[in-house]
């Protein structure tokens, strides 16, 4: 590939991920996620892009110091043009019959060319002047002002994140990954100052029947230290409906359905055909990844029972709660706080060896595949990951 070509199958890789996971790349893909984007490539066009060819083009992409380069042939291209522009489904001998010339990606770069082509020659051709050099003196500083800020603040094994920047390019710099973006309440994520606020939109990271697993709006990023403790502070949360929830999760891979560790604070009124008034929980759940077997409930603490003599006491309490994952080599230590107007102290909920290593963190808020069930916000004042020692 030429020059124009090459930066056209990287434009269009861009937008082949976004579509695929709802957010923009920023690192190679792990196996889990090339095998996710290259089956979505299948359902939708009836052609097939291998994974493990997905995966190197994210490391060529994504990794500046890699050596290896990437020729991605004719078919592949037109592949992911199809993808991207949504084609009519096909297969491989429809295509080489009908559409032998590739038409979807020559006509992706013929429009690439349009939008960029011309605006790069031109750039390549005009003698530098004094203006531009100053403009490209004031790129080089800020470049280097955002590399300075990621490695002394993103850099560092600890992170606190009080939410009073939630635009975009804040929230990137700072390391955290957008999954599954649903614009409509993404935009209401600064309604309350000095607070990230979710909503517990439909969806769930554990499949349910023919659903697919997701939580729209989840906020994550890496995990720095092999041992570590992940905090969350809630401001006035409290759960109304089953299933309605916001927490913790803790992932080995960047899809919500892998092996995963789940804390949250939870509304509970299924009792297995017996009548109890609803309660508020925490509940921490564990998932091996296994798509055979059932997640397990490790814990299942009651807070408060939902009858109308409790309803005060419940606001009074649940003013601001906690909840934080400790990680000590396999022993995972799970504890939560609430009160009014300071949290008490942290009381330990559960203590369990666990052989999983998350290698990300993050915020959700969810209400599992009930449609019926409303929408709530859930405002988030900070949250934290520090480094602790293994030993």
């Amino acid at each position: 590939m030429n020059s124009i070509e090459e930066q056209a199958f990287v434009d269009l890789y861009i937008k082949a991920f976004s579509k695929c996971f709802g957010t923009t790349p920023s690192m190679q893909l792990s196996e889990a996620e090339s095998k996710h984007f290259s089956n979505a490539i299948h359902e939708q066009t009836g052609l097939i892009v291998g994974w493990k060819s997905i995966k190197n083009y994210s490391l060529y992409i994504f990794e500046s110091g890699s050596s290896k380069q990437e020729n991605p042939s004719l078919a592949t291209l037109d592949t992911l043009a199809r993808f991207v522009g949504e084609a009519p489904k096909t297969d491989e001998i429809l295509r080489k019959k009908n559409e032998s010339h590739y038409p979807f990606w020559f006509a992706s770069l013929e429009n690439y060319r349009t939008l960029r082509g011309v605006q790069t020659i031109k750039k390549s051709v005009a003698e530098p002047t004094a203006l531009k050099v100053i403009l490209i003196s004031l790129l080089v500083l800020t470049m280097i002002a955002i590399f300075t800020f990621i490695f002394f603040f993103q850099g560092t094994r600890d992170f606190y994140e009080d939410f009073n920047q939630l635009n975009e390019d804040s929230l990137i710099v700072n390391g955290w990954i957008l999954r599954d973006r649903e614009s409509f309440y993404w935009a209401k994520r600064n309604v309350k100052p000095g607070h990230l606020t979710l909503f517990t939109q439909e969806g769930d990271n554990y499949i349910s029947g023919n659903q697919k697993a997701h939580i729209n709006n989840y906020l994550f990023r890496k995990t720095k230290s092999e041992c570590f403790s992940t905090e969350v502070l809630f401001t006035g949360f409290i759960p109304e409906h089953n299933w309605q929830q916001a927490g913790i999760l803790l992932m080995e891979d960047t899809l919500p359905n892998s092996r995963n560790l789940r804390l949250s604070l939870a509304y509970n009124d299924f009792f297995g055909g017996y009548v109890k008034p609803g309660e508020i929980i925490i509940q921490a759940v564990y998932d091996d990844g296994d798509p055979v077997r059932k997640p397990e409930e490790l814990a299942h603490m009651t807070l408060f029972t939902n009858q109308p003599a409790n309803q005060q006491i419940i606001r009074q309490n649940l003013a601001k709660s906690a909840l934080r994952i400790e990680k000590t080599g396999s022993r995972f230590r799970l504890l939560h706080a609430s009160g009014s107007p300071s949290l008490f102290a942290l009381k330990e909920i559960l203590e369990k060896e666990i052989d999983f290593v998350p290698k990300y963190a993050g915020v959700f808020a969810l209400k599992g595949f009930m449609p019926d069930t409303p929408v709530k916000p859930v405002h988030i004042d900070f949250f934290s990951m520090k480094h602790l020692d293994c030993n």
